[in-house]
């Protein structure tokens, strides 16, 4: 199945990454991929996230947080339509390293469609790496 995986090193610890990530309701004000949401991600909660992949439309989902471990990890399961069709589950791992933290975003998509999607898949991996640099700026900043 299809697998994107992007990394970046933030000068800022992962709590200060994590603040970032997780604050949902700032994601407008920063954040190039998934450009809005609301809810709380917190295992088991439905958020919801408005997506927008370079050179795609924007799309609206509703993902179940699997895990929200803080200034570790966040894992959420989404998909289209029903199970089996597009599902993918998302992950941000944040490690402590010297230079700060080390950012793992990456996504494993299964079902019917993925293997037939290697457009959209390019933009969403030009997204994460969208993504990846602006968490950094904005955790960098602070």
């Amino acid at each position: 199945m299809p697998t994107i995986e992007t990394t970046t090193t933030i000068a800022a610890d992962p709590e200060r990454v994590w603040g970032v990530l997780t604050d949902i309701e700032s994601y407008p004000a920063w954040n190039p991929f998934i450009v809005g949401g609301s809810g709380e991600f917190r295992k088991g909660e439905r958020v919801t996230l408005k997506m927008q992949p370079p050179g795609g439309g924007e799309m609206t989902f509703r993902p179940t947080v699997l895990e929200a471990e803080r200034a570790r990890k966040l894992r959420w399961l989404g998909r289209l339509l029903v199970p089996g069709i597009f599902d993918g589950e998302h992950w941000f791992s944040l490690e402590p390293v010297e230079a700060g933290t080390l950012l793992t975003q990456g996504e494993r998509f299964t079902g019917l469609l993925p293997r037939f999607m290697g457009g959209t898949l390019a933009r969403t991996e030009r997204g994460f790496e969208s993504l990846n640099a602006a968490l950094k700026e904005r955790a960098e900043a602070r």
